[in-house]
């Protein structure tokens, strides 16, 4: 019969010391690694606010690890230790990677955000009455639509065009 896997609690206290609430005692990254390669699930947190340290806590290990090298798991020489490691890399990556569909999810919330905002400056710019460019496009569209209708009926006179072209550019 297998037992559960235990939950261990890491506290980090301000002066970078890890404590242990499951058994009461200062830990080290070596020890909370070991922790990991045993199959327990830890969740290290800062003492002071609460906030999440774990993913930070366990790419602190992951660089401590690259930097011995795979040497250090060589020259154990037992597949244990191989295993070990390799689980250890797992449970990282499990607990780093973000999934696709959250980020998607992430994406779609922010456009909505971005769609709400726009309206409500539409909204405040109609309520103070000034137009919006989308209003300025639709008036010069007829202003040229009108323009040409009026060189069609041979109306126009070049002069007049001229001048209030040169008041609306002031």
């Amino acid at each position: 019969m297998t037992s559960a896997p235990e939950k261990h609690l890491i506290k980090k206290y301000a002066n970078r010391k890890l404590y242990d609430t499951r058994t009461s005692r200062y830990v080290t990254l070596d020890e909370i690694a070991q922790l990991v390669r045993d199959g327990h699930e830890i969740k290290v947190v800062d003492r002071d606010n609460g906030n999440d340290l774990t993913k930070i806590t366990l790419s602190q290990i992951v660089l401590s690890e690259e930097k011995r090298g795979p040497s250090a798991i060589v020259d154990a020489g037992t597949e244990i230790l191989q295993d070990r490691g390799q689980a250890l890399i797992d449970y990282v990556r499990s607990a780093l990677n973000v999934p696709a569909d959250l980020r998607t999810q992430v994406e779609r919330r922010r456009e909505g955000l971005e769609a709400m905002a726009d309206d409500a400056v539409e909204q405040a710019l109609r309520r103070l009455r000034i137009p919006t460019r989308r209003d300025i496009d639709r008036i010069n569209e007829r202003l040229d639509r009108i323009t040409a209708q009026l060189k069609k009926a041979g109306m126009t006179n070049g002069s007049k065009t001229e001048r209030r072209r040169r008041k609306a550019s002031r």
